[in-house]
């Protein structure tokens, strides 16, 4: 069938009717991300009259749709190979080799790779054939298993370069086998991920106690749930750290308006890969702790917001479902409760900045995924359509079926005060068990998780830096000392100096020690790092990733890399590292969500950490401030810079060529 005919087969048409019927009547513009999928995976691509009938299936102007098309990097508008593969460039995959491994497969597809001259976005390229396509892509959430690669639909991981014409071949997707739990780790999140006699069917759940405790809720007054997820402490898993409890209670008991609950699941954060084990593993874990969630809150639709990368995740959740509504468990008057809940899954398609609450909600809505401005539209206030709704992560739902378990108050035994019950840290880059581990917060240090958990570094090789929170976190340096306060048991606090093996893994102790907890994504950085090449790596993510709607981050993100990129190929001036500090100092606390931290953070903190290693890829003089300004390219070829100078007399208007007057 042609692909830019707009005839749409009466199969396609009725899977585009059912995913309409999951958002309200008046709100149809829901469903373009959805409608753009179903048509990519039918057709290939998404063509212009692709476009027009989609707007027209759902009431809209072609542009409305065409903002949504060109923002997502995941839906194309030319066709791919017959065979596509998109290869992980984020720091744990690009110190893993797959720069290489891109390489190697170009060489085995016959593919000429093309390169934008921005090196802003990775352009699909296609072999000659038309059998392959290849194209980089931002973190795959498998940072332990790298470097990673996907072939259509399925994931690879543990990619060797010299593997890549074996796995063209023979593309059967190799998932490793999940590591058994470290006698360090405490799971509850993790208890079935990796058992021998584990099912993620629904029959397995409930024969393992799954769902005992929804049955539980439903008997529970809605202010007594809430008071029990206060009571545990627990406090969001995906970033921010908030406390959940105290996000609920937002949402006011005698609310008119309908309310939503989202499910976090654009796990995006370059060294973080623990949702991804959850929904794949653990599935009704999950769909419990959001109906739990739902209950709680009075909200009757629920929507799992998952990356477009996890597309295997999504057919496994969309099962869950289905199983789910079948033995009552959601659907109408829940376990005859009298309560009416629906959970439908809706797919994003490839944007870092869905992660962000306000922007998820952008894009659930249809529309790019820009943030929205705090005050006043706090999602408890005014999100999803206009209504209170709440955001969590994926690892904070599956808590919430913990507590109503154990109590809020057991709950809160595990831990540290302020720092309750487990989390799951991922561990990646220069160690030799990279993976994930669930620990008691703050109940092991930095160096058991390198040392003990994890294995120790390489052999032959010393901790150089560690970045604890994923790409977003301040670094921090293997030498340094820091002065953290501790509570003691009578409620007394000390000043402790101590090294970083000596960190608890605590969201205030890694605060204290100058970055952050953040996700959960511990980077591990050897003495064989270049932190200029590590830094460029970071700067390439965030200039891909920024949104565009904030100035200082739109441009800003994009001038720090170039300016990296420049300093890796010899063209580096004395200035720059003083010019990219400057540069992250003005993009942190200038817009509108904390991407703009999130991108300024770790320049400003590589730049001050290492500044030795900066300065000895910042060896040329500063160019002459005069027209004609020296291109990065000339910057790179010239061996010397002649410099001036500024001109006040007899001015700019007279300034020479080469900076001279």
């Amino acid at each position: 069938m042609d692909s830019t005919s707009t005839h749409v087969p009466a199969e396609l048409e009725r899977k585009m009717d059912e995913a309409i019927a999951r958002y309200p009547q008046d709100r149809q513009r829901s469903a373009a991300m959805p409608l753009l999928h179903l048509w990519q995976e039918h057709f290939g691509f998404i063509s212009d009259k692709g476009v027009n009938w989609i707007a027209a299936k759902l009431n809209l102007q072609p542009v409305n749709l065409l903002e949504v098309v060109t923002f997502y990097p995941m839906f194309r508008q030319q066709s791919a190979g017959k065979r596509h593969i998109r290869v992980c460039r984020t720091l744990s995959c690009a110190m893993a080799g797959s720069y290489q491994l891109m390489e190697k497969f170009c060489g085995a597809a016959g593919i000429e790779r093309k390169i934008d001259k921005q090196e802003v976005h990775n352009p699909v390229s296609v072999s000659a054939d038309g059998n392959y396509s290849i194209e980089f892509v931002e973190c795959l959430a498998s940072c332990g298993t790298a470097p990673v690669c996907m072939i259509d639909d399925d994931l690879h991981e543990n990619v060797q370069p010299d593997g890549a014409a074996n796995i063209l071949s023979n593309p059967q997707s190799a998932i490793r086998n999940p590591p058994s739990p470290h006698p360090l780790e405490h799971r509850l999140i993790f208890k079935n991920i990796g058992r021998e006699d584990w099912e993620i069917d629904i029959d397995a759940y409930i024969r393992d106690g799954g769902y005992k405790q929804l049955e539980k809720a439903v008997t529970m007054s809605r202010i007594d749930i809430v008071n029990e997820v206060k009571t545990s402490g627990l406090r969001g898993r995906g970033g921010a750290g908030f406390p959940c409890g105290v996000k609920w209670s937002f949402i006011k008991p005698d609310e008119k308006k309908p309310v939503y609950l989202i499910a976090n699941a654009d796990e995006s954060e370059p060294g973080t890969f623990k949702d991804r084990y959850i929904i794949h593993q653990d599935p009704h874990q999950l769909l419990e702790g959001i109906l739990i969630s739902c209950f709680a809150l009075n909200a009757h639709i629920a929507y799992i917001y998952i990356r477009g990368e996890f597309p295997e995740g999504a057919r496994i959740l969309e099962r869950a479902i289905k199983a789910a509504r079948a033995k009552n468990f959601l659907g109408k008057n829940i376990l005859g409760s009298g309560f009416d809940v629906d959970v439908y899954i809706h797919r994003g398609a490839g944007a870092y900045i869905c992660g962000e609450e306000t922007g998820l909600i952008e894009s659930l809505e249809g529309k790019r995924a820009y943030p929205r401005i705090k005050p006043p539209y706090f999602p408890a206030v005014l999100g999803l359509y206009m209504c209170p709704t709440i955001v969590n992560n994926v690892e904070t739902l599956c808590h919430v079926k913990h507590i109503i378990a154990m109590g809020g108050a057991k709950y809160a035994q595990l831990g540290r005060p302020n720092n309750t019950g487990t989390r799951i840290v991922c561990v990646s880059g220069d160690v030799q068990r990279p993976g994930y581990f669930e620990i008691e917060v703050g109940a092991v240090t930095m160096g058991q998780l390198i040392y003990d958990m994890a294995g120790g570094l390489k052999f032959g090789r010393r901790l150089k830096a560690v970045i604890p929170g994923g790409s977003s976190a301040k670094v921090l340096r293997a030498d340094e000392r820091f002065k953290l306060k501790q509570k003691q048991p009578d409620g007394s606090t000390i000043e402790r100096e101590m090294s970083i093996d000596e960190i608890p893994m605590d969201f205030d102790s890694l605060t204290a020690a100058g970055s952050m907890a953040g996700s959960g994504g511990v980077i591990v950085l050897d003495d064989s790092r270049d932190m200029v090449w590590t830094l460029n790596n970071i700067n390439e993510f965030y200039a891909h990733e920024s949104c565009g709607q904030c100035t200082p981050c739109r441009e800003g993100a994009l001038w720090m890399k170039k300016i990296t990129d420049r300093m890796l190929l010899g063209g580096g001036v004395i200035e720059d590292p003083r010019t990219l500090k400057t540069i992250g100092d003005n993009i942190a606390g200038r817009t509108i969500c904390a991407f703009g931290e999130a991108c300024a953070w770790p320049t400003q903190s590589f730049v001050e950490k290492f500044p030795d290693e900066f300065a000895g890829h910042a060896l040329k003089p500063v160019p002459p401030p005069l027209p004609p300004e020296y291109t990065p390219e000339e910057l790179v070829e010239r061996e010397t810079i002649p410099t001036s100078p500024l001109a006040h007399d007899p001015g700019w208007e007279k300034a020479g060529a080469a900076g001279t007057i």
